[in-house]
């Protein structure tokens, strides 16, 4: 009789694990579902706001050149930029996976807009945000973050590779938040502590700087650079919208690269719609990109060699140009690149706002060179879009002050566009 027992005792546990089984998927699943149903009435409100924006054309340059050229107004998203469309994708698909939790802190790095467009989105999330920002970026920036309720570092400017690069300390205050919740959850499970004490001395005294006071959620590190949701925000948004707004006839697109979200999302997809639409790069001053698009390597020869300087050029365009390879840039589908300088950026701003009363920031500027050197190459009669990226709202301290472009010798002069070589 003991094999018949044995074999009863098996089918008992067996039985018991398949419950089990579907209990904990059941669960799972209504886990999701409840987290979907909450996402989807936060894109009611103001999440709803972002995205489907005016591809616009620019009078002024088109009737110069010939071709059509039309901006992609990203400055009307909620929080003033193309990186809303970024915040809302990182945060979603972090909630999603459970990277984040409701009423976690998200960090980043940022020189302003991404930052900015987290701090806009995540309270509609019911998260809190924390920046850390170079100390050279326009102050106006700083100023919006904490505006908007985020709580800001700012820092000196430092290789990527140093510990203290403003993207490598955001990711350690993601990490300080997450330990601090793991913390406090033991601490509760152990002796019921109160959570805003730790072995009897205040967490928020201690980390008062960093916005983890109140519940303690955990943090996560958005790391737009190489998280992927950056990509997708633009292949799966921007460039369907690019795609339908023009008929899908248009024949080049051409845009500027920080994190390289923005270049290979929208130029993956309209390449994929049709190889035959010539996608291009716009780099500034001090960024390797053209070089990597152009010439296979970010840097000549001689700089590998070493005598590379550390800072070869402070450009005052800021959120474009890089000397890496990002996640995301590697994803990029290009044709060819454009060099562009901070001088003829600056006469672009205020030629648009003279002939267009376009009022845009600096990478705008920077890609509407980029749009006329495609038009030159091109030639009359073709379609170029190029992203608006935000506005000059968030550029009054630097691009747009007159004492600051004089100190760097970038006061503008040009009466039309005879800095592009056009009458």
């Amino acid at each position: 009789m003991a094999p018949v027992r044995t074999a009863g005792a098996v089918a008992t546990l067996l039985s018991i694990a398949i419950v089990s089984y579907f209990l904990f998927k059941t669960e799972t699943t209504q886990q999701k579902s409840s987290q979907k149903k909450k996402l989807q009435r936060r894109r009611n409100g103001l999440v709803a706001a972002i995205g489907n924006t005016p591809l616009i054309r620019i009078n002024s340059l088109s009737d110069a050149t010939g071709c059509e050229i039309l901006g992609k107004a990203e400055f009307l998203n909620p929080g003033g930029s193309v990186k809303d469309r970024v915040a809302v994708k990182i945060i979603e698909e972090a909630l999603e996976s459970g990277a984040l939790a409701e009423g976690g802190v998200v960090t980043e790095g940022s020189a302003g807009s991404t930052a900015i467009s987290l701090a806009t989105v995540a309270p509609a999330y019911g998260c809190r945000c924390h920046v850390v920002i170079p100390d050279d970026a326009a102050l106006e920036k700083s100023q919006i973050l904490e505006a908007l309720g985020a709580a800001v570092e700012r820092v000196r400017p430092v290789s990527i590779t140093h510990r203290d690069h403003f993207v490598n300390i955001a990711r350690r205050r993601a990490l300080e938040a997450s330990e601090l919740a793991s913390i406090c959850r033991n601490e509760n499970q152990i002796n019921g502590n109160d959570s805003s004490q730790i072995n009897d001395h205040s967490i928020s005294e201690e980390k008062q700087t960093m916005n983890f006071s109140r519940e303690y959620k955990g943090g996560f590190f958005a790391d737009q650079f190489e998280n992927l949701a950056n990509f997708r925000s633009h292949y799966e948004g921007t460039g369907p919208e690019i795609w339908e707004q023009t008929g899908g006839k248009l024949d080049a697109f051409i845009a500027a690269a920080g994190t390289g979200g923005t270049v290979a999302g929208v130029s993956q997809f309209l390449k994929e719609k049709n190889f035959n639409v010539k996608c291009f790069l716009i780099d500034p001053p001090g960024s390797g990109l053209f070089n990597k698009v152009t010439r296979g390597v970010m840097y000549t020869r001689e700089e590998a060699e070493g005598r590379r300087l550390k800072n070869p050029f402070d450009t005052i365009t800021e959120g474009i140009g890089i000397n890496r390879i990002t996640e995301n840039f590697k994803l990029a589908k290009l044709d060819g690149a454009f060099r562009g300088t901070d001088m003829e950026a600056v006469e672009m701003s205020r030629y648009l706002l003279k002939y267009d009363g376009l009022f845009v920031g600096s990478s705008s500027a920077m890609n509407c060179v980029g749009a006329v050197r495609v038009a030159k190459a091109l030639g009359p009669g073709h379609t170029i879009v190029t992203i608006l990226c935000d506005s000059g709202m968030r550029h009054l301290s630097k691009f747009y002050n007159a004492e600051y472009l004089s100190e760097h010798g970038l006061t503008p002069s040009a009466t039309g566009l005879e800095f592009l070589g056009l009458s």
